[in-house]
């Protein structure tokens, strides 16, 4: 949930004002994942002395988003030389999501080991065994002064660097960090720097993710090197003998090298495309001498293919210009506008139009397996799981088999069986979200099919399942989920067609469903065009204090998602209601004051949906009505209606769930809320 980031200039001259700039940019890029509290931590020294073994450290830390960091920053300019530079320096940087202590200056990261700030460390995570860890040091003198489960850390670490002060010849930074994160139980990503390691830098993680980009002006040395292990589970010793082949540095004679350390590759690309996305139990550390090591300690996972024995320089495609706002107000509002190009991005070479073929190269070679599978089970979470809910129908009546849907924290909690011959699809947008992770590891130890349908190439979903679909909508800014929400929708709708390909009762629907797939494009722009009339609904309705969506079908998971968009960004409530259950209770609330927008198209329970409108009439609602283009019957008895284009029944909620997504989105704007940055709410949900 929280955003780290550092930086490591190696024989790179940097002033002080620009490794700040390049600490506080890196925090900006991150801060979609958290933003109570933000804090960096640097070299304090107004003077460069290469052999010093020992250098103060400052931290600078703010209540609030980086942009009240930045002025804490403005104020240190008083006592620290802006213009110094360093040859070489470690910087590191955190952006807060509070689960432990409020967003105050204690409990903002970097936290420190004591008040002269020996040890430092930034975290992302939870450490679930903090407790114990605490009392173990305050039996030995040590005195806390944040709330937070991640100055046990710092503070173990420095309690490990005192009793080895006397042979501290024998221990590196890199062995301190491995004893710490050997007594911690939990997930994280942490970034350690020390006084007593001036120019070093160790990073590990453990359930969190992290990303390492390397620069350098001349080509590494390699772009594949091994894991070192050093001890396994039991402390038996391994060879860990570190040389060039295990190593990675610049090529030849010359040394420059940058290091960018960060929970998002997004953080990265604007400094370099050449990335190492660490493993579960990795750590990395950079040395004085500015050569990358990768270690680990031997655990019984190590035995199975889970973990590679080497980490491969990954070549990122990524551009800056997909993570900049560009001319919009809001990464929100330029994200609705991209869905034309991101839908097709995501049928772009899967879906052959001319031959009415559909081909998913991802998972082409267990389709075999899939097709004799007993059950399809589809896991995720918020906005993923409202894709699975979706595409439910359309999957049930491609496949004919049993399709199961779950949010992936219930899943968890009911010990859900599973079995052997089951394929599971696990749906997030990050492919880290730790429900979705923890289930997906719960299913693959039973011997499922493990699918992954991510947006973010390299995440640990994308690692750890045996095949998947990348639905490349692109980089996805704002907290709230809405380009990638209906990629994943069309990711699974061409799942379906896939598996019905080969059926001959199924071609008619197979031909229609792939000819409004190529019309959907055009058909967003039309929606998007509504925009003007959107906006003047919102200014009636952004002074309630509820709102109800209702529906049902394929339309149901619109209304879900658009209740969801409601509390997300106006922090207004809102339900999504299935329409058939209206007269089982939540008739009750509808009276000429509750302002509901009921979802009422051309599809075969249309029937019904107009029924449950005439039952709102009648107790004197006020429905707003999204429906097709020229659907006159229907117009007739809404009190306000928005029309979109007819499309095929199971590809119509892509359409009616745009209008939905720009409704909330001008009613935060109309409420003063900020529509990328949700109060408490963080992009990536890397903690259960």
């Amino acid at each position: 949930m929280c955003g780290i980031f550092a930086y490591l200039n190696y024989l790179t001259p940097r002033t002080r004002e620009e490794i700040i700039r390049i600490l506080v940019n890196g925090l900006k890029r991150l801060e979609y994942r958290g933003y109570d509290s933000a804090g960096i931590a640097i070299d304090g020294c107004n003077e460069v002395n290469l052999s010093a073994l020992e250098v103060a450290l400052v931290l600078l830390k703010r209540k609030g988003k980086v942009a009240a960091l930045e002025e804490e920053i403005e104020v240190a300019k008083k006592d620290l030389d802006f213009n110094v530079e360093f040859p070489t320096h470690v910087g590191i940087a955190h952006t807060r999501w509070a689960t432990h202590g409020e967003p105050n200056w204690v409990n903002t990261h970097p936290q420190r080991s004591d008040s002269t700030g020996e040890f430092v460390v930034i975290h992302n995570g939870i450490i679930t065994n903090y407790k114990d860890l605490k009392a173990f040091l305050m039996e030995h003198s040590y005195q806390f002064e944040s709330e937070t489960d991640t100055e046990t850390i710092v503070k173990l670490m420095k309690h490990f660097y005192d009793f080895h002060k006397k042979d501290l010849h024998s221990v590196t930074f890199r062995e301190l960090v491995e004893k710490t994160i050997q007594q911690l139980e939990g997930a994280f990503a942490l970034a350690f720097k020390s006084s007593h390691f001036p120019g070093e830098i160790v990073v590990a993680r453990r359930g969190s993710p992290l990303v390492i980009g390397v620069k350098s002006p001349t080509k590494l040395a390699t772009d594949r090197f091994p894991v070192l292990f050093s001890k396994d589970h039991r402390g038996n010793t391994f060879s860990s003998i570190v040389d060039d082949l295990s190593t990675l540095a610049p090529a030849g004679e010359e040394k420059e090298v940058e290091y960018f350390f960060a929970s998002d590759a997004s953080a990265i690309i604007e400094h370099t495309n050449q990335v190492i996305y660490l493993e579960d139990n990795d750590i990395a550390a950079v040395s004085r001498n500015g050569k990358l090591t990768i270690h680990r300690v031997r655990t019984l996972t190590d035995i199975e293919p889970l973990s590679p024995m080497s980490r491969e320089i990954i070549t990122l495609k990524m551009q800056i210009q997909q993570i900049m706002k560009g001319n919009f107000p809001s990464f929100m509002q330029k994200e609705i506008y991209e869905q034309p190009e991101s839908v097709t991005n995501t049928m772009r070479g899967r879906v052959n139009f001319e031959e009415n073929r559909v081909l998913l190269g991802g998972i082409k070679e267990h389709m075999a397996e899939i097709r004799r599978c007993r059950r399809l089970l589809f896991i995720g979470c918020g906005t993923s799981y409202h894709s699975a809910v979706a595409t439910r129908q359309l999957l049930e009546e491609m496949t004919e088999l049993p399709v199961m849907v779950d949010l992936a924290s219930d899943f968890l909690d009911r010990s859900t069986p599973v079995f052997r011959d089951d394929v599971c699809f696990f749906i997030s947008q990050s492919g880290e979200t730790a429900d979705t992770l923890m289930a997906l590891r719960y299913c693959k130890q039973r011997g499922a099919l493990i699918v992954g349908i991510t947006n973010t190439v390299g995440s640990s979903i994308c690692r750890e399942s045996h095949c998947g679909v990348h639905i490349n909508a692109g980089p996805e800014i704002g907290v709230a989920s809405t380009k990638a929400y209906t990629s994943q929708f069309i990711s699974l709708v061409m799942f379906g067609l896939i598996m019905s390909e080969d059926r001959l009762s199924m071609r008619e629907r197979y031909s229609s469903i792939i000819s409004g797939l190529k019309k959907l494009p055009e058909q967003i722009k039309e929606v998007l065009a509504m925009d003007g009339q959107i906006h003047k609904l919102a200014e009636e309705l952004y002074q309630q204090r509820s709102l109800l969506v209702m529906g049902r079908g394929f339309n149901y998971a619109t209304c879900l998602e658009g209740a969801l968009k409601i509390k997300e960004l106006t922090y207004m409530h809102s339900e999504g209601i299935m329409a058939g259950e209206l007269k089982h209770g939540p008739l009750a609330l509808v009276d000429s004051a509750m302002p509901l927008i009921m979802i009422v198209t051309r599809d075969p329970v249309y029937g019904k949906c107009m029924n449950a409108l005439q039952q709102v009439n009648a107790r004197n609602g006020q429905p707003i009505v999204i429906c097709n283009k020229g659907d006159e019957e229907t117009k007739k008895h809404a009190y306000k209606v928005i029309e979109v284009p007819e499309q095929v029944d199971c590809l119509q909620g892509i359409l009616t769930i745009i209008p939905m997504q720009l409704l909330s989105l001008h009613i935060a704007e109309l409420r003063k809320c900020d529509v990328d940055c949700p109060r408490n709410l963080a992009k990536s949900v890397t903690v259960e």
